[in-house]
């Protein structure tokens, strides 16, 4: 039976926060400013949105967290995930998605990348894409590989619109499924990276980046508006999935967390091990359980969150879901489901 955790019921002595209201919940106290502001309750927040969690990462434990959200994929599904930039990039294996895709009948999807490498044309990234296997377990799309369209965005502060592929007009329900890992530019890369820049097209990336200032060049001198301009952008591709009958849902796997991202061809080996998948219809509660599981770690000599923890504080990282929550994407409160109890 599904039932909420308490603080100290989580697996390998990890700390899992329920945040709620101030004035119900006792303070995390933490003498680093740039951590996220967590708080905790033993008793659920009735207005808060429920975060499923389970600690096993296997191809069934991913369908069942699937399952518990409660939100069948309906009509033409993409399945949003990275492919990875080489063999030795943590990005997730088909072995494990597998069976989750083919449940929903859905289409693996991709954009181009916009620093090189082997995803940067469409030709590359299918052949990358083959390369990995993921065409041997559904049909794949590169959503950029025949133009862009630009969607509307509700928070125009540094992006005027969220220029994406244009085979997004194709799919009337998307799973966002991540990685949840450090990244090297917005130190750590969850669901709403995903659906920003992994969702926006080759030109639409430069423009996030840039945060507003250019589809053609790299640009990145202005950290915040950059974070900012991905909250933006994820929550243009939301309401877009939000309306006339479409439908969205979220997905983070935290395994193989290395400080790098899947588009590192060559990224540093995972100081923590791995916690578990979490599965939300709110963005920005995911991310934010996702982080404080990480900020909240009991490390070990074995099992150190520290560098996952300095990447993200490095790039003010956390920003991220304060800002979402601001434009009013979804909420950092959150109630936690185990459904492994």
């Amino acid at each position: 039976m599904k039932r909420t955790i308490r603080l100290s019921a989580l697996l390998l002595g990890v700390l899992v926060l329920t945040a709620a209201k101030c004035s119900e919940t006792k303070k995390i106290e933490s003498s680093d400013s740039e951590r996220p502001r967590v708080v905790s309750t033993d008793n659920p927040d009735p207005n808060a949105p429920t975060v499923f969690f389970t600690s096993k990462i296997t191809p069934q434990s991913l369908v069942k967290i699937y399952e518990a959200l409660g939100v069948a994929a309906k009509g033409r599904v993409a399945v949003k995930i990275s492919t990875g930039e080489s063999a030795k990039s943590n990005h997730l294996r088909p072995e494990l998605i597998k069976d989750l895709v083919q449940k929903v009948s859905g289409t693996l999807v991709e954009c181009n990348t916009a620093y090189g490498g082997s995803r940067a044309t469409t030709e590359n990234h299918l052949k990358t894409i083959a390369e990995r296997g993921y065409n041997s377990i559904a049909n794949v799309d590169i959503m950029d590989s025949e133009g862009t369209i630009d969607i509307p965005v509700s928070d125009d502060k540094w992006i005027k619109y969220d220029r994406v592929g244009s085979h997004i007009q194709n799919y009337d329900f998307m799973i966002n499924l991540a990685h949840f890992k450090g990244h090297a530019m917005g130190g750590f890369g969850g669901v709403l990276k995903n659906q920003s820049i992994g969702v926006a097209s080759s030109a639409g990336k430069l423009y996030i980046h840039s945060a507003g200032r250019s589809t053609t060049e790299w640009i990145d001198d202005n950290q915040d508006g950059f974070i900012e301009s991905m909250a933006s952008a994820a929550q243009a591709v939301h309401n877009y999935f939000k309306k006339d009958g479409k439908n969205i849902i979220y997905i983070n796997v935290m395994n193989n967390m290395s400080v790098d991202c899947d588009c590192d061809g060559n990224p540093d080996t995972p100081r923590i091990k791995d916690i578990g998948i979490l599965a939300s219809t709110d963005p920005v509660a995911l991310d934010q359980a996702c982080l404080d599981l990480v900020f909240n770690h009991k490390d070990t000599s074995d099992n150190d969150s520290k560098p996952l923890q300095e990447r993200i504080n490095r790039q003010h990282g956390t920003h991220i879901t304060e800002y979402a929550e601001k434009i009013g994407l979804g909420t950092r409160r959150y109630n936690i489901v185990n459904i492994d109890e």
